[in-house]
């Protein structure tokens, strides 16, 4: 079709023309607002991230686990309108405020590393508050052992209080600042803090480190000085800013490396007073770093340990959307605005001609919607829109052939069920009334009716199954020749009964082996047989045939019948000891569970499906009975068709046997068929994809 007179062509005019209008009206506009917008929201997006990065990094300095941060995340979320993830160093997943139940996944780069031992400089809120000095990067809110406890906090806070009412006395502003440890400090209002130094007021007691700052200090020396010593250097005396002084190494007896409070002085021994001690650059270098070394060591089991930060939002992006400005956003409307008028001119125009034969397919959606029998449309021309009435009268044929299949399944699903239960029913009523006796024989008529129900009911239930795919096979090496011995020995029975010859032939050459379910193979099998059986007048015979490659009977009865009935099923209930599925030919079956299979499909020839290659194996069951008529021949395997009409369990079955057979053929990847000729028999042939010969 030309181009130019498919819908297609004439969309993409349409198109054509509202793009070029639109993109010269939107491109300077978009560049002159999108910049700045970006340039804007990302500084907000970082002004964010900066706030969530330092509260998290300030719950894992103060907490040794993440345990209970959900509710934190959730909470800074909630805030910030962002998705917040927090996992292991090994993406093991700590707290997630999405709210998908299955939360997108993360990005493979991490926002941040939240650890208070090792802060983000670029992200990190920092102060100036607590402990750390400025090289290090340790959180100040970080302070494990050097946290007070309630009674040496009232303590120096009382003294912290009185030194700012003294200083506030002396004509200098001064606030009591409380720092993370809980120790309390005094800070002057003012650009002359020299100015306390000419006051009364003395601090030394509030300067003092309390026993529990002692003892986290020596702590710190002490793994401090291992660090120098291992470097070959004197240990230093840490204050409790954490600045060094004095060599601790040439402290006397009784001095202490820290001052004490004024009523401690009196009871221990002055300290020798001793020549400063010279540090170098490079000195002071290797002390800063054992101290940085010190305190991580110290702190490590004090803060939480390190996770990965994920900010994005809740569609798994990391970096999101940003809303532009007022004035912009009209900007942008107006040439939408201008741009629109422009396209629904155009639109109008193309459009008014696209959707008349729309509106034709959507009355006969309708009418069919509505249960009308002939819901097709008219098709003129041979563009698009006409292939798509062609494709939906086609469908509305078809959905009236698939209604009628329908309805007749359900009607025959009724009527094969109601003839046991009617039959169970009477026999219940009439020893209800008296007039039959409960014998061993009353028993086994109800039993053999509420098997035969039984055995509907599963070939139903595994039809429907094999329908949804959810049967399975459990192939294995399979010699057909014992398989078929097997079949013939489980109807014996049944065929002497019926006084009919049941006898097996294999040709001359070794049959390759199967790769089959023996189970559901034995089923097929078993359902051909037994409705040969039935079939079949006294003294006829029922031949079973295993043959490989393309020659034998089927070859020479032409491959089969044509096979129109495209039916899908699954498979009846195993070979021997299950449930007895009837064919469509009213012929009995024996089997057990059915088969997932693989969706159905036409036969012509016999087989069913085309002609495998050579090596396959070919089963054959022929009878001496009835035969089918032509007619008939196309629709054995069709779902509850019977050739003979009264549909009388005395001469037929449910109508699945067959359709059960057909679909564990094509489960096991070959092909079902049948050849007949009315007064003289049946040939059924199942042929299988064959594995090497046996040896």
């Amino acid at each position: 079709m030309p181009l130019r007179r498919s819908l297609l062509g004439r969309l993409l005019g349409v198109s054509a023309l509202v793009a070029a209008c639109s993109v010269a009206a939107t491109a300077w506009l978009a560049v002159q607002t999108t910049s700045g917008a970006i340039r804007q929201e990302q500084g907000r997006n970082l002004t964010a991230d900066a706030r969530i990065y330092d509260t998290l990094l300030g719950y894992a300095a103060q907490n040794p686990t993440w345990n209970g941060v959900d509710v934190t995340v959730r909470k800074l979320a909630e805030e910030s309108g962002r998705r917040i993830a927090l996992t292991t160093q090994s993406r093991q997943p700590l707290a997630d405020s999405a709210t998908a139940e299955v939360p997108p996944p993360l990005p493979p780069q991490a926002s941040a590393v939240v650890d208070p031992l090792s802060v983000d400089a670029v992200l990190a809120a920092r102060t100036t508050e607590g402990q750390g000095t400025a090289a290090d990067r340790i959180d100040p809110r970080a302070v494990g052992p050097f946290l007070l406890p309630a009674a040496e906090r009232t303590e120096l806070r009382q003294l912290a209080d009185r030194h700012a009412i003294c200083l506030n006395r002396s004509g200098i502003a001064a606030d009591v600042v409380v720092g993370p440890s809980g120790r309390p400090r005094v800070q002057v209002v003012g650009n002359s803090p020299e100015r306390v130094l000419s006051t009364k007021c003395e601090s030394f007691d509030l300067d003092a480190p309390t026993r529990t700052e002692r003892k986290a200090l020596d702590a710190l020396n002490g793994l401090a000085d291992a660090c120098l010593k291992r470097q070959g250097r004197e240990g230093v005396r840490l204050d409790q800013n954490l600045f060094w002084g004095e060599d601790v190494s040439a402290a006397r007896p009784g001095q202490l490396p820290y001052p004490v409070p004024s009523d401690a002085r009196a009871a221990r021994p002055a300290p020798v007073a001793e020549a400063p001690r010279e540090f170098t650059g490079e000195d002071d270098r290797a002390i800063a770093s054992c101290v940085g070394t010190a305190r991580s060591e110290q702190l490590g089991s004090y803060v939480a340990s390190p996770a990965l930060l994920f900010i994005g939002d809740e569609g798994g992006a990391t970096v999101p959307g940003f809303d532009l400005s007022p004035a912009n956003t009209a900007k942008i409307a107006g040439a939408a605005a201008l741009v629109l008028a422009l396209t629904v001119g155009a639109s109008v125009l193309a459009g008014a001609r696209l959707v008349r034969p729309l509106h034709a397919l959507t009355g006969a959606a309708q009418r069919m919607r509505d249960g009308e029998e002939s819901a097709s449309v008219p098709v003129s021309g041979d563009d698009e829109i006409a292939r798509l009435a062609a494709a939906f009268n086609d469908m509305s044929a078809h959905r009236a052939r698939l209604e009628e299949q329908r309805r007749a399944m359900v009607s025959d699903v009724a009527h094969e069920l109601r003839t046991p239960l009617s039959n169970i029913r009477g026999w219940l009523e009439a020893a209800q009334d008296g007039l039959a006796d409960p014998d061993p024989a009353f028993v086994s008529s109800l039993l053999e009716e509420a098997v035969q129900l039984q055995h509907i009911i599963d070939d139903l239930q595994d039809l429907a199954a094999a329908d949804a795919g959810v049967l399975r096979l459990h192939p294995e090496p399979v010699r057909v020749g014992e398989l078929l011995g097997q079949v013939a020995a489980a109807h014996q029975a049944r065929a002497d009964t019926a006084e009919v010859t049941l006898r097996v032939e294999t040709a001359d050459g070794r049959v390759p082996e199967v790769a089959a379910d023996p189970v559901r193979l034995r089923q097929a099998v078993g359902n051909l047989v037994s409705n040969a059986v039935r079939h079949t007048p006294p003294g006829g015979t029922v031949t079973l045939r295993a043959y490989g490659g393309g020659g034998g009977a089927d070859a020479r009865a032409g491959d089969g019948a044509e096979d129109r009935s495209g039916s899908d099923s699954g498979a009846g209930n195993g070979s021997e000891g299950g449930s007895g599925a009837d064919s469509p030919t009213g012929h009995g079956s024996e089997g057990g569970s059915g088969a997932d299979s693989p969706t159905g499909h036409g036969s012509e020839g016999g087989s069913g499906a085309g002609s495998p290659p050579g090596g396959d194996v070919v089963i054959e069951v022929a009878d001496t009975g009835t035969g089918i008529p032509a007619e008939d021949l196309p629709y054995v395997f069709d779902r509850f068709w019977r050739a003979e009409k009264s549909r009388s369990r005395r001469t037929g079955g449910s109508g699945l046997g067959l359709a059960i057979v057909r679909k564990l053929a094509e489960a096991h990847g070959g092909t079902a068929g049948a050849t007949s000729t009315e007064g003289e028999g049946s040939v059924f042939v199942i042929r299988l994809p064959g594995r090497a010969p046996t040896p």
